[in-house]
């Protein structure tokens, strides 16, 4: 699967109020748009963007963004070594 098709549908992007918990804490964010933080390092040019199964997986800056490639929910961001 292309991650064109990702990235054309990144508007439809986003996270639950859990999502949102989770990442902030796994990812150590003192921001509340943990969203468009997950959004502007899904479109960076150096983000490694695949699929396996129903999931996408982003990474970039020793982050994973795993994605919903269906209802492109963010479900989890974790720090990878």
């Amino acid at each position: 699967m292309n991650k064109e098709v990702l990235l054309s549908n990144i508007d439809k992007v986003h996270t639950t109020k859990m999502g949102i918990d989770r990442i902030k804490k796994n990812l150590k964010l003192d921001t509340n748009d943990v969203v468009e933080y997950c959004k502007n390092k899904v479109i960076d040019k150096n983000c490694n963007i695949y699929k396996q199964g129903k999931n996408w997986y982003c990474e970039i800056d020793n982050i994973k963004i795993t994605i919903n490639s269906y209802s492109y929910t963010i479900i989890t961001a974790h720090i990878t070594h």
